[in-house]
């Protein structure tokens, strides 16, 4: 009995240690010395950026002027207006955009409104097609950087793409936003330097045409970036981190668009790993295809909130088996891990969010995960599997 008890708290501990020794190799990686190779003209495409909106009102002047100031002659930007009730539409076309317009309630999602624009561009296609999402800024200069990098490595690219949080925003907000620039910044670089490719992220893609035509863009999927990183990967494509471009978007400030926004992001992601991330893994192994092994063991560490959470819960469980049943290196697995994920999270914050967020918000990130309890319950009781904008600040 002993044995079954401590082979199954082993495996326990082994299942929250190895995704926090991944994330601590990636955060250790980033904080290397990037890699210099000899500069060189970026290669010029003619390009089509394309903006999928609804209801963006708001923001979609703002967005379609950052792209703009970076096209040159026959070069295109396009916006798919899908399912919009508002004047979305109207003030992009006043900004100067190539609009059309999608009405299809029953296949709602950001993937339908991609395929309908892709299929638009298809009588004169770009050889690059870049997507920025409609609430986003384009740094100086991404549009330049992705496609040359989509176009000189015939794969696609990924801007860094950094959700940041309002001005007066509360400590949720801040830890949301460094757990997301752990995601989307530490946790890419670290796997670049290593030479290994990056998921795709939602905003600031970029592909090649020819590419395009591989993959069927038209889903419902809630995490539809990640499932067509994966995809691509697999065909021998596997996305290139391009952090020169950058792309910038806010958090929503109302609790109502961030529950929509965080549901939809991490019910999604777990629906992935368990979905996808094993038999990826048998996939990348069985053909060798070691840039698609690189982006199944990312895909597989659990959102940061939930692998503390996780960690915690191991850590305590094992020690009390210790305590009651003389059980020691279950504990000292769960242990490890623990200690290891705590100095990543450290690592990360004094290397890449130190000037932004002050060591004190750091402290409420325990609190935050704890809070975000109902919401992987939510996953096992009632995982949601449609596809739903999340609410805006004003709409």
């Amino acid at each position: 009995m002993s044995t079954l008890l401590s082979l199954l708290l082993g495996l326990a501990a082994l299942l929250v240690l190895l995704p926090a020794a991944v994330l601590c190799a990636q955060v250790v990686l980033a904080c290397l010395p990037p890699k210099t190779g000899p500069g060189g003209r970026l290669q010029r495409a003619r390009i089509a950026v394309l903006v999928p909106a609804q209801n963006e009102a708001s923001l979609i002047v703002s967005t379609l002027a950052s792209i703009a100031a970076q096209l040159r002659d026959g070069d295109r930007l396009l916006v798919v207006a899908d399912n919009c009730t508002d004047q979305t539409a109207a003030l992009a076309r006043s900004a100067g955009a190539e609009v059309v317009e999608r009405q299809d309630q029953q296949r709602r999602g950001k993937g339908y409104a991609l395929d309908f624009g892709v299929r638009h561009l298809q009588q004169s296609p770009p050889e690059v097609l870049i997507i920025i999402d409609a609430d986003c800024q384009v740094g100086a200069a991404a549009v330049e950087h992705l496609a040359a990098t989509a176009l000189a490595n015939a794969r696609p690219a990924q801007a860094l793409y950094l959700m940041n949080a309002p001005a007066a925003a509360g400590l949720k907000v801040q830890v949301a936003a460094f757990a997301w620039r752990m995601k989307n910044l530490v946790r890419p670089t670290g796997w670049a330097r290593a030479g290994l490719p990056c998921q795709l992220m939602g905003a600031g893609m970029a592909f090649t045409w020819d590419d395009l035509t591989r993959v069927d863009l038209a889903t419902a999927h809630l995490v539809e970036d990640l499932k067509l990183g994966l995809e691509f990967a697999a065909l021998g494509k596997a996305p290139l981190f391009c952090p020169q471009a950058v792309i910038t978007s806010q958090f929503p400030s109302s609790q109502e668009g961030l529950n929509s926004q965080r549901k939809r992001w991490e019910h999604g992601h777990l629906g992935m790993v368990l979905a996808e991330g094993p038999r990826l893994l048998g996939r990348a192994v069985l053909r060798r295809n070691w840039p698609l092994l690189g982006m199944a063991v990312d895909l597989m560490i659990p959102p940061l909130a939930l692998l503390t959470l996780l960690s915690v819960a191991v850590f305590a469980i094992n020690l009390l088996a210790g305590a009651v049943f003389g059980l020691l290196w279950p504990a000292l697995l769960a242990g490890l891990a623990l200690c290891l994920l705590g100095a990543a999270v450290l690592l990360a914050w004094a290397r890449f969010a130190r000037a932004s967020m002050p060591f004190s918000v750091l402290l409420y990130a325990p609190f935050y995960a704890a809070r975000k309890i109902p919401l992987y319950l939510g996953f096992l009781l009632k995982r949601q599997v449609d596809w739903v904008r999340s609410k805006r600040d004003d709409n």
